[in-house]
């Protein structure tokens, strides 16, 4: 599956590499939610090699983000590739999604 792991100022991140569609939502959504209920405190999730995002992608998105609000924790979303940003644009969820959008350098 195109989820790995990495740390970051001691803290884990999570990479989500390929597409994030309905194709690989039902899987994503397992590992993320697992993910985010065994971090103590916070979980970064990456999204630099997010190639293709639909709907189910972006529901993924959002309902990481209740569910993190629900558990008390602190969820980031991090390096967005060119197509979550686009998707984040499209959409206008910049504030639902409450981070700072950045882009990951090509290289």
């Amino acid at each position: 599956m195109p989820v790995s792991e990495k740390t970051r100022d001691g803290g884990k991140v999570l990479c989500i590499n390929g597409g994030m569609t309905i194709f690989e939502a039902v899987e994503l959504r397992e590992q993320l939610s697992a993910a985010l209920t065994a971090a103590p405190e916070r979980l970064a999730v990456d999204l630099s090699g997010v190639e293709e995002i639909d709907t189910a992608g972006t529901q993924l998105l959002i309902a990481l983000k209740r569910q993190a609000a629900k558990e008390g924790k602190a969820l980031e979303y991090c390096l967005h590739s060119a197509a979550v940003l686009g998707v984040i644009d499209l959409l206008n969820l910049a504030g639902a999604l409450g981070d700072p959008v950045l882009v990951a350098s090509a290289g």
